[in-house]
């Protein structure tokens, strides 16, 4: 049978009166019972239970129906938050589906050592100090910086406190620009080199890193595919980099922070804060930081270099520390009247600083076992150096006596051979790549940059331990090998 529009309406209409007419017996039949039973305490709870299932009934379609809108709305609250919120969430969905690298050149001139990133939009590699201490990345902004994704988030923002940023920034010039807005919030950046200090400004900004994706073997050196950040936490600041490479344009900050580039990295990718080391010595070819969460196997030996582990600690800027217990000349102690406690790991210390006594003690028991060289002229910034005429070169640099820094418990030893212990100033000339750093240092001892060269580091934050391979040049590989490999087996 039909129903035309107009019969349907007065059908609907029809119920709907139905419905009110009931409604309003049942609020009749309540008065009179509630009438009768005011005066009657024992009464008092069924007169409520009744209200109750009469209220229910009567609204039970109106509540469904307030719920339901309650929970929509709700929704598109919650929905918009985590919108707003989402470069600092773990996105598992868009990990990439092997570790990210970061290609690392040595600097001849300084002995320091430069990664390449892309930021901006559009993209533009520039050139970053690495600084394993850092703590976050910080890019000179000059009036020439230009990106249509630059964001300067508000002070007292959410991404000021996750940077731990409490105080505004304000700029004095009259333009707009990007390091130059007002009511921004404030860092203070610092040149790992000279110390110098300046305030930056928070941004935002896109930054691509390449990625690892073949699992036989992958060449730092070649291009290949990248992933982007788009909402990368940085410091916009200006020029600090006195003592550094001309070319250099920024610090790349690998601290222990909440806006240091291992943590953004992995917070955005959804793999744990861990990184993996390799500075090169070669000028020509680069070494690595691989982002994620296992150790590499370098290429052409194809044999896991066994890593050598030791408690890692962390200092209130996020450096990175090691428990020095003593230190070894050829298997003999030197014998040491400072207490040595713990050690700072930099990359922007060009070569190992020991404090002034400790410098004397192991100054003395090297050239002891080193006494069948002659000594030449000290040439700066080294205090002892040889005729290396007098030294057999090994497949791990000259072959002078090795030194052992015993680490963590008395069985661990970090072992540095003779590429790591000396430096060629001169073909004529070996010295002892070891600095005396004066009386009541910071730090008693900061391992720089030469002693780390050609070593394998893990810096396994989850664990809190580092893991390190001694030199490897005794593999016949090194950390600008053509190519390094997972280990077998892993994907």
């Amino acid at each position: 049978m039909t129903i035309t529009t107009n019969a349907k309406v007065n059908v609907v209409l029809s119920q709907n009166s139905v419905l009110c007419e009931t409604h309003a017996r049942s609020r009749r039949s309540y008065k009179k019972q509630t009438h009768k039973r005011l005066n009657d305490p024992s009464s008092k709870h069924s007169l409520f239970s009744s209200f109750l299932v009469s209220t229910m009934a009567a609204y039970s379609s109106s509540s469904l129906l307030l719920l339901l809108i309650f929970f929509a709305f709700s929704f598109v609250v919650f929905a918009s938050e985590l919108h707003e919120s989402e470069p600092f969430r773990v996105r598992p969905s868009i990990r990439p589906s092997q570790k990210l690298v970061l290609p690392v050149r040595k600097d001849g001139a300084t002995n320091l050592h430069v990664a390449t990133v892309l930021k901006r939009t559009p993209q533009v590699p520039l050139k970053l100090l690495v600084d394993l201490n850092g703590r976050f990345l910080s890019v000179e902004c000059d009036e020439e910086y230009q990106s249509s994704t630059y964001f300067a988030p508000r002070c007292h923002s959410t991404q000021c406190s996750r940077a731990h940023s409490h105080t505004c920034y304000s700029c004095s010039s009259s333009s707009v620009r990007p390091g130059c807005h007002n009511n921004t919030c404030a860092l203070t950046t610092v040149n790992p080199v000279s110390q110098e200090t300046d305030i930056g400004e928070l941004a935002q900004d896109a930054l691509s890193i390449r990625t690892i994706r073949d699992k036989s073997a992958i060449d730092p050196s070649a291009p290949g595919p990248t992933v982007t950040v788009p909402q990368f936490l940085f410091v916009c600041a200006r020029r600090l980099l006195n003592l550094v490479p001309k070319y250099v344009q920024g610090v790349a900050g690998l601290g222990h922070t909440s806006i240091a580039l291992p943590t953004q990295l992995a917070s955005h990718f959804g793999f744990r804060p861990n990184f993996v080391l390799c500075l090169a010595n070669s000028l020509r070819s680069p070494g690595f930081v691989v982002f994620g969460e296992d150790p590499y196997t370098l290429a052409p030996n194809y044999v896991s270099p066994r890593l050598h582990y030791a408690p890692l600690s962390v200092g209130r800027q996020g450096e990175y520390y090691i428990q020095v217990r003593s230190i070894r000349v050829n298997n003999k102690n030197v014998p040491l009247k400072t207490n040595i406690n713990r050690a700072k790991i930099s990359t922007t210390t060009p070569f190992t600083v020991l404090e002034h006594s400790i410098f004397e003690a192991f100054t003395q028991s090297f050239s002891q076992q080193l006494s069948q060289a002659g000594r030449a002229q000290p040439v700066g910034p080294f205090r002892v150096c040889f005729d290396s005429r007098r030294i057999p070169n090994t497949i791990a640099g000259p072959g002078v006596p090795r030194v052992d820094f015993v680490v963590g418990d008395q069985s661990v030893a970090w072992t540095l051979f003779g590429a790591n212990t000396m430096a060629v100033v001169h073909p004529l000339v070996y010295c002892l790549a070891f600095i005396d750093g004066g009386t009541n240092p910071a730090d008693p001892i900061v391992i720089g940059a030469h002693q780390l060269e050609e070593n394998l580091v893990h810096f396994d934050l989850h664990q809190s331990r580092v893991g390190f391979s001694s030199s490897l040049l005794n593999q016949r590989t090194n950390c600008s090998a053509t190519s390094y490999r997972n280990r077998p087996g892993n994907p």
